[in-house]
């Protein structure tokens, strides 16, 4: 299968802006880029009509089912919207609501170019068949918790429940689909599970997901119970010996980050989510300067709303900025790093993110001449501060497209709307 982009200018580094291109694909990676036209026999072409091409975006932290409650709990802290909303109807949760809920969040993704997700959550299996059927990437991971200090992990029935995901559909599809393990956070689980959990995952050389740092209150409290940050008790207790993404780290410590930085944890920055529950600002400025490898993250639409890197990407472009009360403190150029290669680097997936010969082909078309990009003087700074969702015109993960012109090929939209409505028509009941 080849696909031939022609008359796109490219955002990437190395690539000056202003040049047409011609992008060969050939199967799942890009083979070929020049400004002359290659050979076309044999190829789909399509027409870029001096539009954007670009690396596609990763969402480095969801809960993709969590479609299911959007807007469901609104304008409440972290604890008292768990506690009085998403735990209790979490319970309810089945098979079938969590894949028609993950399918519904998988368009959402694609149509934002979105091609690849981090996921933690339950019933990961039926997300793991959404995500074959639909062509996207994912990493999945079945969310752990422990309260019992006695814990008998041979035994216990959610890492049986981990343990058979990897069995059955790690690096499933070439490498589309992988499977990491996942500690919910520390305030939900007990030392010695997250010990034997962190060894667990090192051993077979799997990927860690954890939440880390994300209020005040789970900062302070893991003070008080471990007299350590909630970074040195996973740190301390081998979590980060494992390639480790850990999401949010809105109250971290400059000795944090350097733990972070030291162990080469991805953090996965959620602004959106962080500013809408309340919970603070990331320190993005420290955390580059650091060497921390930062990407984007939306959570789950029950905290944002949106499945949407992009708004994240541009969200993060001007927060800092105002906070630190410094405009130069993050850039135009700098931002779109953190949602593409940055989060494929995250997931373990080096050979993606950039467009270079010999990378998988994950690409995403740009529209530069909507009415709200216009004039477009520098590409970085449309992409950055002006340029919307739906200006994506085509989202292709490993060589595929998926979505083009308002149309998916491997989802039926209507069947899809149809499947979500009953489904979120009897749950609530």
């Amino acid at each position: 299968m080849k696909t031939i982009f022609k008359n796109v200018t490219l955002l990437q580094s190395g690539f000056p802006q202003g040049v047409s291109y011609y992008v060969t694909v050939t199967d799942r990676h890009i083979t070929k880029i020049s400004t002359e036209c290659p050979d076309t026999q044999g190829a789909s072409v399509v027409d870029g009509q001096g539009n954007i091409l670009m690396p596609a975006f990763y969402n480095a932290h969801c809960h993709a089912a969590m479609t299911l409650f959007r807007g469901y709990g609104e304008d409440l802290p972290l604890q008292r919207w768990l506690e009085e909303r998403i735990f209790p109807a979490e319970d309810r949760l089945t098979y079938q609501s969590v894949y028609t809920a993950s399918k519904l969040a998988i368009a959402e993704m694609l149509r934002g170019g979105v091609v690849s997700f981090s996921d933690m959550y339950m019933f990961e299996d039926a997300v793991a068949e959404a995500v074959l059927e639909t062509g996207i990437k994912a990493n999945l991971s079945r969310s752990l918790v422990s309260f019992d200090p006695n814990v008998d992990v041979a035994s216990d029935s959610r890492f049986a429940e981990a343990r058979e995901l990897v069995k059955k559909y790690h690096n499933a599809d070439d490498g589309r689909l992988k499977i990491d393990f996942s500690l919910h956070a520390e305030y939900t689980n007990v030392p010695k599970y997250v010990a034997k959990i962190a060894e667990y995952t090192a051993s077979q050389g799997l990927r860690m997901q954890i939440h880390l740092s994300e209020t005040e209150k789970e900062h302070t409290e893991c003070m008080q119970r471990h007299q350590k940050t909630p970074a040195a008790f996973f740190c301390n207790l081998g979590v980060f010996d494992a390639p480790t993404t850990a999401a949010h780290c809105v109250w971290v410590s400059d000795e944090d980050i350097e733990i972070l930085a030291q162990k080469k944890v991805s953090v996965a920055h959620n602004p959106v989510s962080n500013l809408k529950l309340g919970s603070g600002v990331m320190p993005l400025s420290k955390m580059l300067k650091a060497g921390v490898n930062v990407c984007l993250g939306t959570d789950g639409v029950a905290s944002n709303n949106r499945l949407d890197v992009l708004r994240e990407m541009q969200t993060a472009a001007i927060l800092h900025k105002g906070v630190m009360r410094d405009p130069a403190c993050t850039t135009a150029t700098q931002m779109p790093a953190l949602a593409t290669v940055n989060g494929a680097i995250a997931q373990g997936r080096e050979d993606c993110g950039e467009i270079r010969e010999g990378a998988r082909a994950d690409l995403i078309l740009i529209d530069r001449y909507s009415i709200h990009n216009m004039p477009s003087y520098d590409d970085y700074a449309l992409l950055s501060y002006s340029a919307e969702r739906s200006d994506v015109r085509l989202t292709m993960a490993d060589g595929r497209i998926l979505y083009q012109n308002g149309a998916y090929t491997l989802i039926d939209e209507e069947r899809l709307r149809y499947e979500a409505r009953e489904v979120f028509a009897h749950y609530f009941d």
